[in-house]
């Protein structure tokens, strides 16, 4: 919902394809949900009350439809509850309001959602879809997205920009598996062989949330020898300021 609180130093610059594919997007949906966040909020509705709905939205369309196969109608549910997330910023920015507690609540929300979303591919295949290998798959792109967002989280806590995006961020793993998913589910209205894009899916964002994870991991190692060196090299002139003295 609000906008996130500056944190210190440098922050990450995005590449030139997500850049613009943001930029046009957000401007795209912001027309198209201005309308709709307005009316919202003349009926007396406050964004803190969307973002949990949305979730609510997610979850169910995640832990409902998934388990039992409905990949198709799923990624229905959830695909209109996601749009949840632009509406509460549209309404937050349209009140005038940027709270840290907005920013807050939106990113814890945000890793529920995924965790939902992951865990109901995991159940599925160890459930119905019979794979036991895909599974463990769906698993581990839900460990991988939370520890993603946790290096960075954690990484500005000790005062590091983390200043760089990484392969495979929140979006892309969101875009690749809901739209697999949702063509997926097409096999059982008799379209052959698409079931296999999400196994295919699940996979590149299992690699991509790794390579991820190891560009965080190292640029935050990077930063950290960098902030210490500097702090050495500060109190180097105070000490011997106080030894002249």
């Amino acid at each position: 919902m609000g906008q996130p609180v500056a944190s210190r130093g440098r922050t990450a610059t995005p590449t030139l394809g997500k850049a613009m594919l943001n930029k046009y997007a957000r401007a795209f949906f912001t027309r198209v949900l201005t309308p709709f966040a307005a009316f919202l909020i003349r009926r007396g509705v406050s964004p803190d009350t969307v973002t949990l709905l949305g979730t609510a939205g997610v979850i169910a369309g995640a832990l409902v439809f998934y388990p039992r196969g409905e990949l198709f109608w799923g990624t229905i549910v959830i695909t209109l509850f996601v749009f949840s997330d632009l509406v509460d910023g549209n309404m937050a920015r349209q009140l005038g309001r940027s709270s840290r507690w907005g920013a807050f609540l939106d990113s814890t929300l945000d890793r529920v959602a995924d965790g939902a979303i992951f865990g109901g591919f995991a159940l599925w295949y160890a459930g119905g879809g019979d794979d036991i290998v895909l599974c463990a798959v769906s698993i581990f792109c839900l460990t991988s997205g939370q520890v993603v967002s946790y290096t960075k989280a954690r990484g500005e806590s000790i005062g590091l920009p983390v200043a760089v995006n990484g392969l495979v961020e929140r979006a892309e793993r969101l875009v690749v598996s809901l739209v697999a998913a949702g063509l997926a589910g097409m096999h059982k209205f008799g379209v052959p062989g698409i079931q296999y894009l999400l196994p295919v899916a699940l996979w590149v964002v299992a690699v991509g949330s790794l390579v991820t994870l190891i560009q965080r991991v190292v640029t935050v190692r990077r930063e950290a020898a960098e902030a210490d060196a500097a702090a050495a090299a500060s109190e180097k002139p105070a000490q011997s300021s106080e030894t002249a003295s």
